[in-house]
């Protein structure tokens, strides 16, 4: 491992508890490793990590990322997102490549709802111009693609956004709507996208109770 990435991977095993790792290896099933550092200890040591590197530019973050999360380890993988969502302004829409094998490959809630809120959504929300339309776009394919967790991090990607007072919610209605007819036109389980719609729905209605979305059109599509 790099410098840095063993600094974090070092740092985590010493975090480690037990009991806490046979909790967590229990709840999100057996795919990955679990060390059974808290959220915290995650947090607090790629804040350290960044201070023992200050100023890492683009392609040392990307690569950081990449080789944390390449690690079959949860706290590892989890870690890679912590460090992508505070450089997330050196992001790019060409990032979106990357972030879309993470998605492809988190198949967690726990790794894909952070990857697209704290990820994905500052990222495009950053852009302007022509890279703006390219990752639109791009969040336009994840909707029709057969993998149901791409199509749930499409959707949830503008969470911050619309509960900021912001964000396209025209866009995200029409995106849902593809996402959901998506999953019955290939016939597979459309639990984590129908999840992600109703998820989006209650945390924008707390914050923008004015918008409204259209309840015969989608919420019948909701019921598969």
């Amino acid at each position: 491992m790099s410098d840095a990435g063993g600094f974090i991977d070092e740092a985590l095993r010493r975090e480690s508890s037990w009991i806490r790792a046979e909790e967590m290896q229990t709840r999100l099933g057996g795919g990955l490793r679990c060390y059974g550092s808290s959220v915290g200890a995650i947090r607090g040591t790629v804040r350290d990590a960044l201070r023992r590197h200050p100023g890492l530019p683009h392609d040392e973050v990307t690569a950081l990322s990449s080789e944390l999360w390449e690690a079959p380890v949860f706290e590892l993988r989890l870690s890679a997102i912590v460090l992508l969502q505070s450089n997330v302004h050196l992001l790019t829409n060409t990032d979106l490549t990357r972030l879309e094998g993470f998605v492809r490959e988190g198949r967690l809630r726990e790794l894909v709802d952070p990857l697209a809120v704290d990820v994905v959504g500052p990222l495009i929300a950053g852009l302007d111009g022509q890279p703006r339309v390219r990752a639109e776009g791009v969040l336009d394919r994840w909707t029709q693609e057969p993998d149901e967790w791409l199509r749930r991090a499409a959707l949830m990607s503008p969470l911050r956004a619309l509960c900021a007072g912001g964000g396209d919610w025209d866009a995200f209605v029409r995106r849902a709507t593809t996402a959901l007819d998506t999953a019955r036109e290939t016939g597979r389980q459309a639990e984590v996208v129908r999840e992600g719609v109703h998820a989006m729905l209650k945390e924008v209605a707390k914050q923008r109770p004015e918008l409204q979305f259209p309840g015969a059109q989608l919420l019948g599509k909701l019921v598969l």
